[in-house]
């Protein structure tokens, strides 16, 4: 979507008319506006619109409403984005919106672009006539400037990004194999000069010695692929090399202990953790941020099958550590465990790995929030500030070093489940941490917050993938570039 800047209302298809606790701005006071807003109180609702008809009958100016003061913020902005969007879908062309002080400007004009991007975003790729690009050609933002209209672009680039990683969590398991998602990766390495990709097959990351991996890889007759990414721009700048790391089982049974049948048709989205990364090393690449980047995202299935590994087998990890398999559907942190290892031997200095990983953490934060663990409390609180300053919401998690007794085993260095049930998401972490070397690492569990199996009342209304993570990794690079 192009994006611009003017001084003055332009000769626009759509005006958009932001309605705030100050109630209409300047520039959007057109006949019978103010009355209107009164009447159908719609500054008390972000999202709350109202449609007037201007003297040329193509012409349409949408009031819409920010919300009450005390709950203004971005994702407001973004909702009211996205109802403007949804008013006017059929019209379509160019969009005029009409900044105000209720924030930032730049906080406001990206996330007028978030929620026209994200929140004009149809899932329905797969339904005959369906539509896939969005309802507007351009955005006008009145009242912004040059480095306004720059900033609005980057995030019209990364929203892109996100919409792309939806495309690959709603895709079915039929569709998006590992082999399909290695082929992705490599598609968007082709379009970037200094971007690269490569997939290890099972010959080649079982003589890598990742057992782990190819344990849960082992039951499958679509073979598994553990993904590379590098990135390495002409001048890279500091010491950091930021390892991103996902998950990536593209359907997941549960294995032999296998998953109840009601909604088991999402558990093709158990690969969005990684195809956000695959996404994301998209849109550093595009951004041309001067920092060097890697990903490994362990793409596989987990199917149930006669090679299907067993509750009481013992496989050896990457790194030498042996695991007691006590449920086969928490395979997520066994494909993880020799993902990361594998990202800090490349050359990761900083860690950070998404997954869809426990249904704790949907159980305990929804759809909202992800939460982050990690063993170094600077580096989390730099990955939840990235998430909270770019829509894709997190929390801390504490990550104590006593947690570790929960994954002892009587036979092996670690067991992968406990029926406890105590402490589930942290449980998880705490048998990452033992893969991922030296240096700062978080973990990310987007088990809520990266694929819908009800739409969420703002601006991601829709079932399905939401692109979780594409906006947190583009805003923490830029972070660490600066």
């Amino acid at each position: 979507m192009r994006v611009e800047v003017a001084d003055a209302s332009p000769d626009a298809d759509v005006l958009a008319v932001p309605v705030g606790p100050n109630g209409i701005p300047s520039g959007g006071d057109v006949p019978g506006a103010v009355r209107i807003a009164v009447e159908e109180d719609l500054a008390a609702k972000a999202g709350r619109t109202a449609v007037l008809y201007a003297e040329e009958p193509s012409k349409r100016i949408v009031l819409v409403g920010l919300g009450p003061a005390d709950e203004l913020d971005a994702d407001a902005v973004r909702t009211a984005a996205a109802a403007v969007a949804g008013a006017m879908e059929r019209i379509g062309g160019t969009l005029a919106w009409i900044l105000d002080d209720s924030l930032p400007r730049e906080e406001q004009a990206r996330a007028v672009v978030d929620g026209l991007i994200l929140g004009t975003y149809d899932p329905g790729r797969w339904k005959t006539g369906s539509r896939a690009d969005h309802p507007f050609e351009g955005l006008v933002l009145i009242g912004g400037d040059e480095a306004l209209e720059e900033s609005a672009q980057r995030a019209g680039t990364i929203a892109d990004g996100a919409n792309r990683a939806r495309d690959l969590s709603n895709m079915g398991a039929n569709e998006l194999t590992p082999k399909k998602l290695a082929k992705r990766a490599a598609e968007i390495a082709d379009q970037h000069e200094h971007l690269t990709s490569e997939a290890l097959g099972p010959d080649e990351f079982t003589k890598l010695g990742m057992g782990a991996f190819a344990g849960v890889a082992q039951g499958s007759h679509n073979p598994a692929r553990m993904i590379v990414m590098r990135y390495e721009p002409p001048s890279p700048e500091g010491e950091i090399v930021l390892g991103l790391v996902g998950k990536a089982i593209t359907f997941d049974t549960g294995g032999i202990s296998i998953k109840p049948a009601l909604y088991m048709e999402d558990m093709k989205g158990d690969m969005s953790g990684g195809g956000a990364v695959v996404e994301s090393m998209g849109v550093i690449a595009e951004l041309g941020l001067p920092l060097p980047a890697l990903a490994v995202v362990a793409a596989s299935e987990n199917a149930v099958g006669g090679g299907a590994f067993r509750p009481g087998d013992i496989l050896t990890a990457m790194n030498g550590k042996t695991i007691e398999i006590t449920n086969t559907d928490a395979e997520g942190r066994l494909v993880l465990a020799d993902a990361l290892h594998y990202a800090r031997t490349l050359g990761a200095t900083h860690l950070v790995d998404f997954a869809t990983l426990t249904g704790a953490m949907n159980r305990a934060f929804g759809d909202l929030y992800a939460g982050v663990m990690g063993n170094d409390d600077e580096w989390r609180d730099e990955i939840v500030a990235a998430g909270e300053a770019s829509g894709d919401h997190a929390w801390p998690w504490p990550l104590h070093r006593r947690y570790r007794a929960l994954i002892d085993s009587a036979f092996a260095d670690m067991k992968n489940s406990s029926v406890r049930g105590q402490a589930q998401p942290t449980y998880a972490a705490s048998f990452l941490q033992e893969f991922v070397g030296d240096g700062p690492w978080a973990h990310v569990d987007v088990a809520g917050t990266a694929f819908f199996t009800w739409g969420r009342p703002d601006y991601l209304t829709q079932k399905g993938g939401t692109g979780y993570g594409v906006r947190l990794i583009a805003e923490l690079a830029t972070k660490l570039s600066s």
